[in-house]
């Protein structure tokens, strides 16, 4: 799948529940892309959004190229995703559905393009949240004690 992994979103497993992933590719520019080579890049708070039969991903950072002087662009622009119009119609009818967001998870190398791991993932409320930690805890507990024997 993946020649490389440059970023991953691991608090979208924390708050939501990922029910679909998809490959996207993103239209960027030639100074963002050695900004991501270089691993210079965040999706911690970043979401896809679909308008006028387009898909745009926001607050993805991409941080400014060290050597880009004039070329380089906002770290925070909304950046175009590259979908067949099949998959964007099915996400548009997807995302008008209650709680069902569209999450980036990974930003990634493929033969040398980059490209986007998105899924379209549901709220998780406190309580889910709560349960998932207690399941973790316990996996640790378990995991000690065979450490021990």
């Amino acid at each position: 799948m993946a020649d490389k992994i440059v970023a991953n979103n691991k608090k979208a497993f924390h708050e939501y529940f990922i029910e679909d992933k998809y490959e996207a590719g993103l239209v960027l520019v030639g100074t963002e892309v050695k900004s991501i080579r270089q691993g210079k890049v965040n999706l911690k708070d970043s979401y896809v959004s679909i308008k006028n039969g387009e898909a745009f991903v926001y607050n993805m950072h991409i941080s400014p190229y060290e050597k880009g002087n004039i070329y380089n662009v906002d770290p925070l622009r909304p950046r175009k995703l590259l979908l067949n119009k099949r998959e964007l119609r099915k996400l548009a009818g997807l995302t008008t559905l209650k709680g069902y967001s569209l999450i980036p998870l990974s930003l990634y190398l493929k033969n040398g393009l980059v490209k986007m791991e998105l899924s379209v993932a549901k709220g998780k409320k406190t309580y889910d949240k709560r349960q998932d930690f207690a399941k973790k805890d316990a996996e640790r507990r378990m995991q000690r004690q065979d450490d021990y024997r």
